[in-house]
This record gives C-alpha cells, sequence and structure tokens, in this order.
C-alpha cells in the first residue's frame, strides 16, 4: 500500500512539473489569432493539474483512473471508478480546488452501484 501511494505521489510531481511549464507558455502565448486554434487558458491548465495530483494523493481514490480536463474553470472527470463514494470523494477533492467554479461529474461510471 506505501508502495502504491509512493508511485502517486512521485506520478503527482511529474505531472505537476510538466503541466507548470505548458501553464506557463500558454499564459505568455496569449490570445489565439484568426485562424488558429484557440488555446486553453493557463489557469484552466493550472486548475487541471492541481485537481490531478490531489485525486492522485487521495487516499481510495484511483487517480490513475480518472481523467480531468478543465474549460473555463469547469472541471469534468471522467472514467471508472469503484463505487459511489470514491466518485463523491473525486468530487469533493476537485471543489476544493481554488478556481474551479464547477464539477461535472456525469463522465464517470461505477462500476459497483452498491
Amino acid at each position: 500500500m506505501k508502495t502504491r501511494k509512493l508511485k502517486q505521489l512521485l506520478f503527482a510531481t511529474l505531472v505537476a512539473t510538466g503541466c507548470a511549464g505548458t501553464a506557463i507558455s500558454v499564459q505568455a502565448a496569449g490570445q489565439a489569432t484568426a485562424g488558429q486554434e484557440s488555446v486553453q487558458p493557463g489557469s484552466d491548465t493550472w486548475i487541471t493539474t492541481k485537481v490531478k495530483a490531489e485525486l492522485l494523493a487521495t487516499k481510495d481514490v484511483s487517480g490513475l483512473d480518472i481523467k480531468v480536463e478543465t474549460v473555463n474553470g469547469v472541471v469534468s472527470l471522467s472514467g471508472t471508478v469503484d463505487t459511489q463514494v470514491e466518485a463523491d470523494r473525486a468530487v469533493a477533492v476537485a471543489r476544493a480546488i481554488e478556481g474551479v467554479s464547477r464539477v461535472d461529474d456525469s463522465g464517470l461510471v461505477v462500476r459497483n452501484k452498491s
């Protein structure tokens, strides 16, 4: 169990480190010009990174099985979790992150609905 937690924390650190550079470059890029795809705001990238890191560090939440996307402060969680308690805990973790305006958990599927 401790090995799993260490792996999760290591992964969270790697994700946070990798995305931090992305957030900085996205903020520096600013608005997209005509004909280019729009870029995700740096704050959304930061929120996604923080939510994912917290999910990975949270006990009894399978952070590796939950996908996190953020658009304009709205966090969307998707993937498969073992129980409704795990899904609820994931939503609570996401809501606690600064900058999150709403959490959409419609993409979370519960294996055991008991």
